[in-house]
């Protein structure tokens, strides 16, 4: 029985990163061996246990073979007889195909060390094609490893499996997983550029794949416009360390303008009523949490007011703050504001100037909820009366914090 740090604990020790989990393979063992030196099951599909004492988790060595479609159609066989080498032939990529020994050894059969050191993510052998959600991995990888590139032989393994319809049976729970963990990498422009160079875009998010075939619009710059300026806010987004619900919010933000005529895309119209349908779509075919699908509906639809603040009248403003619940529901808001913020500054040019809305939101916002609501409703004659009379004292707030010269009376009318 012997036993083998595996994975990305081995990957990342050899970058010089630190290591955030620690997985192990055993060689030679067998469940009932595992268990009589106090190891605990928790595996299903195949036999993994935790250590007794530091709760690490150790798997059996296996092979697997293909018996179906994704990446459930896998049949595993774990015993004694199989060798390290036939477990890490399984893996996806070479750099995760290394081992080391309790003595310190590396076993590196796939050549992953040399990939290491050359900064690339090449794929450990032809197995790789029998798991979809290999394709997510390597887009994701891009994202954290910004300084490797993808091996050529790699991408067209992954094109090949688009074309044949293997990534068509990803299930929404694997995407949503691998999607969500991209997100917050460093890059996060990476894997949506990886998934669409492979074709898997197209499959994954169709709404999003669609902005990339958008014409240029003749006023912007044309590098940032559609697709590419999504995936400039979103790093921009991942730059300030923003959280999942955000980069999520701002990866969908646009999603209107794919479905946009030509002759309309100057201004737009519309574009933000089509985001929204397309936006629940998305969110609904990933099964994203609620606090990620309600940012990202929200961003669709409001984005576009939230960056004509400098037009906006205080009551106008109020109204905004209503509809988007900012009044019951602040943080989201705030978290709102970032996700603009983000499609403000993802424009070349435009990273480092104000956003106008960061200013005035917030303080738009701490005005109206220093209304007295409770006190307007008991001064009301009448019930009907109470919404309006609420929203005229807030706009007068927001008047008064922002120096707008809008009276209470012109708030009413």
């Amino acid at each position: 029985m012997r036993i083998f740090s595996v994975g990305g604990a081995v990957r990342d020790e050899l970058l010089g990163l630190p290591v955030q989990d620690r997985d192990f393979v055993v060689v030679g063992a067998s469940p009932e061996m595992m268990l009589a030196r106090g190891f605990q099951p928790v595996g299903k599909d195949f036999p993994v246990f935790l250590h007794p004492v530091t709760r690490e988790e150790y798997a059996l060595a296996r092979t697997e073979r293909k018996a179906g479609h994704g990446y459930k159609g896998f049949t595993f066989h774990a015993s004694p007889e199989v060798t390290l080498e036939e477990d890490l032939a399984r893996r996806d990529l070479t750099i995760n195909a290394i081992a080391r020994s309790r003595e310190g050894t590396l076993i590196d059969p796939f050549g992953g060390v040399a990939d290491l050191e050359a900064r690339l993510l090449r794929h450990a052998g032809p197995a790789f094609v029998e798991d979809p959600v290999r394709i997510l991995r390597v887009a994701r990888f891009a994202a954290r490893f910004i300084d490797f590139s993808i091996a050529p032989e790699t991408m067209a393994l992954m094109r090949r499996m688009v074309e044949s319809g293997e990534a068509d049976h990803l299930v929404p729970e694997r995407i949503w997983q691998e999607l969500a963990r991209g997100l917050m990498e460093a890059v996060p422009s990476r894997m949506i550029r990886t998934l669409r160079e492979c074709g898997a875009l197209g499959r994954i998010l169709p709404a999003l794949d669609r902005l990339f075939g958008v014409p240029q619009r003749a006023d912007y710059h044309p590098e940032i416009d559609t697709g590419v300026h999504v995936l400039m806010a979103l790093d921009c987004a991942a730059r300030q360390g923003f959280v999942l619900p955000v980069r999520f919010a701002v990866l969908l933000h646009d999603l209107g303008k794919g479905l946009t005529p030509a002759a309309d895309l100057p201004r737009h119209p519309g574009h933000e009523a089509r985001g929204v349908v397309l936006a629940k779509e998305a969110c609904a075919c990933l099964k994203a949490p609620a606090e990620c699908r309600d940012l990202a509906v929200l961003m669709a639809a409001h984005h576009g007011d939230i960056r004509r603040v400098p037009e906006m009248r205080a009551s106008a403003i109020v109204r905004l703050l209503e509809r988007t619940d900012a009044l019951r529901r602040p943080q989201r808001f705030r978290r709102l504001l970032e996700a603009c913020d983000c499609d403000s500054r993802g424009r070349l040019g435009q990273e480092d100037k104000p956003v106008p809305a960061q200013e005035v939101f917030p303080a738009a916002l701490e005005a109206a909820r220093s209304v007295d609501a409770a006190a307007i409703a008991r001064a009301c004659a009448r019930e009907k009366d109470i919404p309006g009379r609420l929203h005229a004292a807030r706009a007068a707030a927001v008047a008064a914090r922002l120096g707008h010269t809008e009276s209470e009376d012109s708030f009413r009318r």
